[in-house]
């Protein structure tokens, strides 16, 4: 049977056979890769970054038992400071990072001790004894002088005022500006007290006493000068005319504005105890000097402190002791407890030479602290000296740790140390070819300004 097909039903049977046939084709094919989304590329492996030596910058490391902190800059500790002691300013060294561990080695300089420090930073949770709040990192301070301690850190950025992003123009600037101004390491101190009761030579030599800014005065010459701890009673020494070495003990009143003498003969050095309740004094008799002691209204009843024989009496410490020296020694004398002995070259190392005319002074609130007056036996480049060639500076002294450091300025002939009851401050006599000047130094080494003419300011309150 022959079938003719029209060209209209030919070309339809050709197109259907050709979709066919690609239907076919595209049923039959491997299924396409699928591509990355995007236009990510395949992870290609790369070698591990270099480790940082330095995570995180901007950290304070803290403890308690005692308090204490050190602040961590982009450098490396830069400040360490306890509770009860001036702050330490450190030269921050080098940092290294324990293996791959996440554990890190902050090393820096106490210049003015020669002691180093170190700070080990490890990466752990950490909470302290005063708090549950917890901490990133776990901190061991070693100081090797004070020993170590531990305690917890954290990041601190808000305790530098410069940031580690500062602009390149900013550095440039400090560095233009280094010579005009330059920003302390140590925070300022806002909370010190101005005395309100001193007592001092002007420069006449007349013993001064004010007390809430009402200036008397007490004698017309005099040495020695203690005032009470409520500023109202002054005691002092005045010398027998020469060739005699005797002198007496007078207690000058502020209220009433007068004077009685209490105790004569080789009589010296008297001080109020912490309570004004007793005096004590040095006695001197024949070659034996000891200490003595009465109450203020029965001088007469005068006593032995203690069988001792020493050379000065530096004053109380507490109520039960007090601290003396002699050539060699220093003693804390007491009624109640066993003497205990340090030897002054330990206390003055090798930059200093014990001489009879130091003083020795406790700090108010921290007794481990010393403040000492004395000669140099290295001194400064520079230092002044008075007319016999002699240098005077003062220094710091912790009895438990031996840390010594000074603190009269090197440019100053510097004597008679004295703290403030705050213990924040020392006021001292500056010494020159013509004049005495009192001045005032934070025990931080800041605050330096001149108080007012004369020599030997003492403090009540």
């Amino acid at each position: 049977m022959n079938v003719r097909l029209s060209r209209r039903t030919l070309r339809f049977l050709i197109a259907a056979t050709l979709a066919f046939a690609a239907r076919s084709a595209v049923a039959q094919a491997p299924p396409a890769t699928k591509k990355p989304a995007g236009n990510a590329s395949p992870a290609i492996p790369v070698p591990n970054a270099p480790q940082s030596t330095h995570y995180p910058i901007l950290l304070l490391a803290f403890g308690t038992s005692p308090t204490w902190d050190v602040r961590i800059g982009p450098k490396g500790p830069e400040l360490f400071e306890r509770q009860g002691y001036p702050p330490i300013i450190l030269d921050p060294a080098d940092i290294s990072r324990e293996g791959s561990a996440e554990s890190w080695i902050y090393r820096a300089k106490d210049s003015a001790a020669g002691a180093t420090l170190s700070v080990r930073l490890t990466r752990e949770a950490c909470s302290d004894s005063s708090s549950a709040t917890k901490y990133t990192f776990r901190a061991v301070v070693t100081h090797s002088l004070i020993g170590a301690l531990e305690g917890c850190a954290r990041i601190a950025a808000e305790l530098f005022p410069r940031m580690p992003n500062q602009s390149a123009q900013d550095d440039d600037d400090d560095k233009k500006d280094a010579d005009k101004k330059k920003i302390p390491a140590i925070p300022p101190i806002t909370n010190a007290k101005a005395p309100v009761a001193v007592a001092f030579l002007n420069p006449a030599g007349k013993i001064i006493v004010s007390r809430n800014g009402i200036k008397k005065i007490a004698a017309p010459a005099g040495s020695q000068l203690c005032l009470s701890r409520d500023g109202k009673r002054l005691l002092y020494t005045r010398e027998d005319p020469k060739p005699s070495t005797l002198a007496t003990l007078v207690l000058y009143d502020f209220d009433i504005g007068r004077s009685r003498d209490l105790v004569h003969g080789g009589v010296s050095e008297a001080f109020w105890s912490p309570d004004d309740s007793r005096i004590a004094y040095l006695n001197t008799v024949g070659q034996a000097s000891q200490v003595w002691v009465f109450a203020p209204d029965a001088p007469e009843k005068s006593a032995p402190f203690a069988a001792q024989n020493v050379t000065a009496l530096q004053g109380w410490t507490d109520a039960h002791t007090v601290l003396v020296t002699d050539a060699q020694n220093a003693y804390w004398l007491s009624a109640d407890r066993p003497t205990v002995t340090v030897a002054l070259r330990d206390i003055y190392g090798d930059n200093f030479q014990p001489k009879p005319s130091d003083s020795l002074r406790v700090n108010p609130v921290n007794s481990d602290l010393l403040l000492i007056s004395a000669a140099y036996a290295n001194a400064p480049a520079g230092t002044p000296s008075d007319s016999s060639g002699t240098v005077y500076g003062f220094f710091l002294y912790e009895l438990r740790s031996k840390r010594r450091s000074t603190l009269s300025p090197p440019d100053q002939l510097a004597r008679d140390g004295e703290w403030s009851r705050d213990g924040l401050q020392v006021f001292y006599t500056r010494i020159s070819a013509t004049t005495s000047t009192i001045f005032r130094i934070f025990w931080d080494g800041s605050g330096l300004r001149r108080y007012t003419d004369g020599s030997d300011l003492v403090i009540g309150q």
